[in-house]
């Protein structure tokens, strides 16, 4: 998810539990690679392996170099986007347009896993179920990517059309599981335990990806973990856990982007951290007035540290729903 998934987010995200962590997406367009933003997407310091980028572009030879460029700078798994359904990348038939072009987008995987294979870097690719309802080719096209040399397939249980309304279904993701050998990651609505449960036997999907249920709430996947092994559910983080863990999130993310850029970014973490809390949106206009780092950090400890004299631990909020939908109009599905 762009503006969401950098690496301070995944590195959080996977010390609460979560196994694997894909980047933002990375564009494919060279001329761009230099750019500020794009060096931070494509910055893995000390990131714990494996490290998979998304690459999203139109363009066979330039997706082929876009792969080379990020094995170079560190990328142990190519992923290849034709999930975004943001309008400022389906106008440019990229993202999940590309599934309405399948010459094009069997030409884009083919040329991928070419630069890929013989680095030993396995290609991954995210999809949805298809552009629309009277157009659902995810079947179809998993067969051909699966047979070009992809290793995994992530679905989105929505089309394109759909974005990020409606309920996601998974039917289509049983579907592709049943017809083809390589693993396969259900994808959408994904924000419970019990739901975990449930998307994994109905589909029979080797894996799930959890997008925007971990916006302010990245223990769900220590949460989903232990329910799936155990079977019974984790006590909900106490509020000091939950200051000190937003707290280190913080330092990390103010380190990747420096004060200015950093505070008003943050922003929206910290909105998501206090969503549904007693308290929250008052707490979360005022935060948006700070301008600094550390005012910033203070506020927060405040905060959290008030809630505590009334909770021990953090109580219920609404789940999180549209599992993947971005913050950024441009989307890494």
């Amino acid at each position: 998810m762009a503006g969401v998934t950098d690496r301070p987010f995944r590195q959080l995200c996977r010390r609460l539990g979560a196994g694997y962590a894909v980047s933002e997406m990375v564009t494919s367009r060279k001329e761009l690679w230099n750019s500020l933003k794009t060096s931070r997407r494509a910055d893995h310091a000390g990131e714990p392996g494996p490290i998979a980028v998304q690459i999203a572009g139109t363009d066979a030879a330039m997706m082929a170099e876009a792969a080379a460029y990020n094995i170079d700078r560190g990328a142990q798994i190519i992923d290849i986007n034709m999930g975004c359904p943001a309008k400022k990348v389906c106008n440019k038939w990229a993202g999940s347009a590309l599934m309405r072009n399948e010459v094009l987008a069997l030409d884009i995987v083919e040329a991928v896993v070419a630069v890929c294979a013989p680095r030993c870097v396995p290609v991954t690719l995210k999809m949805r179920t298809g552009w629309s309802a009277d157009e659902r080719n995810a079947l179809r096209l998993a067969r051909l990517f699966e047979a070009a040399g992809i290793a995994m397939l992530t679905i989105h249980g929505r089309t394109r059309e759909q974005g990020y309304t409606g309920l996601a279904e998974y039917d289509t993701i049983a579907a592709v599981k049943a017809a083809v050998v390589i693993p396969v990651v259900a994808n959408g609505d994904i924000d419970s335990p019990e739901k975990a449960r449930d998307v994994l036997a109905y589909t029979q999907a080797d894996a799930l990806m959890i997008g925007r249920a971990a916006q302010g709430r990245p223990w769900i996947f220590r949460e989903v973990a232990h329910f799936l092994s155990t079977g019974g559910h984790l006590p909900a983080p106490t509020v000091a856990e939950a200051r000190d863990v937003l707290t280190e999130h913080l330092h990390d993310h103010y380190g990747l982007y420096g004060e200015l850029s950093g505070v008003r970014s943050a922003r929206k973490h910290i909105g998501w951290a206090v969503r549904g809390l007693p308290g929250g949106d008052a707490f979360r206009r005022h935060m948006n007035t700070l301008e600094r780092c550390e005012e910033q950090l203070q506020a927060l400890r405040d905060w959290f540290d008030d809630l505590g004299q009334t909770y021990h631990r953090l109580p219920a909020t609404p789940a999180a729903n549209d599992e993947d939908a971005p913050a950024d109009p441009a989307c890494a599905a």
